[in-house]
């Protein structure tokens, strides 16, 4: 081999390993910054949603207080066989002779409230079992991805809680300050709090599902006072949902409840 041709292939090889240095460098950095988008992305989603979510709640409190003493409540008197009667309108006098001192035979009152302004705040939720929602957790009038940016969503389509059928809360698991993050560490009998406007209503779970998002059965009507509580499964994911039900077992609807069921 002449010293030209050695000379050569030594400045093609150069070449070579300089283009494939030049490549890798770029693929490396390439993967950095994936990396880091990734990880910015993460941080984003996890913690910061979460900061804001929380600061939100502060605002959504002050407006759920005034939505409490602004609200519009109706009360009517429901009879002893189910019958609801029309505002204003009074029960039968009780008969006498037949013990009328029997709370079963007398009529109860059903409070009706007013359904909120869309995406305004008007409920608290508790769950004294999970630590992050032991102070409570405002709850909003819709389910709209801007609705659950800042509290629990109410579907409008269901019945307030508190109030005779199937009242439907959706809740982030996983971002926005995840108020439903630990939903599936709950058990049958416990206790899950809901105030609104005319006061506490308590609940008991009763059942789970775990359905697919168009299982859209979970929010149908039910006889009694029911809260769903719907979140996603599994966690950080958006496969399927979970679903808890829950029984009013106090508040003061409950007699009116028992006596439309």
């Amino acid at each position: 081999m002449t010293t030209s041709t050695a000379t050569r292939n030594r400045t093609v090889d150069r070449i070579q390993r300089d283009r494939l240095g030049r490549w890798l460098r770029g693929a490396g950095w390439t993967f950095i910054w994936l990396g880091g988008l990734t990880l910015g992305f993460v941080v984003h989603q996890l913690w910061i949603t979460t900061w804001f979510a929380e600061q939100n709640q502060a605002a959504l409190g002050e407006e759920r207080v005034e939505y409490f003493a602004a609200a519009e409540v109706t009360e009517v008197f429901v009879e002893p066989d189910g019958t609801i009667l029309e505002p204003g309108e009074e029960p039968a006098a009780p008969d006498q002779e037949f013990g009328s001192s029997d709370v079963g035979s007398l009529p109860a009152t059903l409070s009706i409230e007013a359904p909120p302004e869309e995406h305004e705040a008007f409920a608290l939720i508790r769950i004294p079992k999970i630590e992050r929602l032991q102070e409570g957790w405002n709850v909003v009038a819709g389910v709209s991805v801007s609705d659950l940016k800042n509290g629990a969503g109410h579907m409008p389509a269901t019945p307030l809680p508190g109030q005779p059928g199937n009242s439907v809360i959706s809740g982030h698991r996983t971002t926005y300050g995840a108020p439903f993050h630990e939903l599936d560490t709950l058990e049958a009998g416990d206790r899950i709090e809901v105030e609104t406007a005319i006061g506490l209503h308590v609940y008991e779970v009763r059942a789970f599902e775990i359905v697919r998002p168009t299982d859209v059965w979970v929010t149908e009507p039910r006889e009694g006072a029911w809260l769903t509580l719907t979140t996603c499964h599994p966690k950080f994911s958006a496969r399927e949902r979970l679903v808890v039900f829950a029984e009013l077992v106090e508040g003061p609807n409950l007699d009116a409840v028992r006596a439309l069921s």
